[in-house]
């Protein structure tokens, strides 16, 4: 597929940039290309200048092509053997002598990774441990689903072994619901990687999936952050294609395939 006009794409992302906060500078462009150029497909307009100028008063279309470009695709414990070696011996480890732990999951999506943690969390720790949860991401209507806490389909919630669901759900008729007390684990926040600040001293970080378009550079300056993320000892989750190449340089060590534990 041929690339797109230099001129064009650098239009496409200064009013993309305006309108949705998203700088699509910090994507590979020939991914972001590809979904560029589907997207005005399906939406009828003949050109970018005409789409634009047809939807920068309108909030529900901005709305649209902002979590297009952003991508949430998850589901409960999603890649159970990452969950079962998360369990132990990561968090086996992480809760010694830490009565109150502290998480970030990054890209949450939906909510589908943040309770599916606070879950572990209480399975292994006990439910009535006050550990802190952070849920953040760029899509606020994603973010509104996962502070309701549902509805989920009966798709989503399929991987979710069964005594599990059991104790954290509830069936509504709208769908499924996660029970209250484990809502309340969570703290869901609007933020932007990118540009907004993190917070520190965190025992664990999952960001799955969420880098996996961006440009090297940027990839690096994100894992040396969340690497000052953490505490001495604390372990940064990634997805399952993700490989850390300057790992040792920013002073994390292995602690196994798709955990980075940052060195004491």
């Amino acid at each position: 597929m041929e690339t797109m006009d230099a001129q064009l794409y650098t239009f496409i992302k200064r009013k993309v940039l305006h309108l949705t906060a998203v700088d699509l500078n910090c994507y590979k462009a020939p991914q972001v290309q590809r979904r560029l150029r589907t997207y005005l497909v399906r939406s009828g307009y003949p050109d970018w200048h005409k789409f634009f100028r047809a939807m920068q008063d309108d909030p529900a279309e901005i709305a649209k092509l902002k979590d297009y470009l952003t991508i949430n695709v998850s589901s409960f414990f999603r890649d159970k053997e990452k969950f079962d070696y998360l369990r132990d011996p990561i968090l086996a480890e992480l809760k010694r002598g830490r009565p109150r732990m502290r998480v970030w999951s990054v890209g949450c999506s939906h909510g589908h990774e943040p309770y599916s943690l606070a879950i572990l969390l209480a399975e292994t720790t006990g439910f009535y441990r006050q550990h802190h949860v952070w849920a953040t991401d760029i899509d606020h209507s994603a973010l509104a689903r996962t502070e309701r806490g549902g509805p989920y389909s009966a798709e989503e919630v399929e991987k979710v072994p069964p005594d599990l669901f059991e104790r954290y759900f509830n069936l509504k008729e709208d769908g499924h619901y996660v029970i209250e007390g484990l809502r309340r684990k969570l703290t869901v926040d609007y933020h932007n990687v990118l540009v907004d600040p993190f917070e520190q001293d965190f025992d664990l970080i999952v960001c799955r999936n969420v880098v996996i378009y961006f440009t090297a550079e940027v990839k690096n300056r994100l894992y040396r952050l969340f690497y000052q993320a953490l505490r001495p000892g604390g372990v940064l989750f990634v997805g399952g294609t993700e490989v850390i190449s300057q790992a040792t340089d920013i002073g994390f060590e292995t602690a196994g395939i798709s955990f980075y534990r940052r060195k004491v």
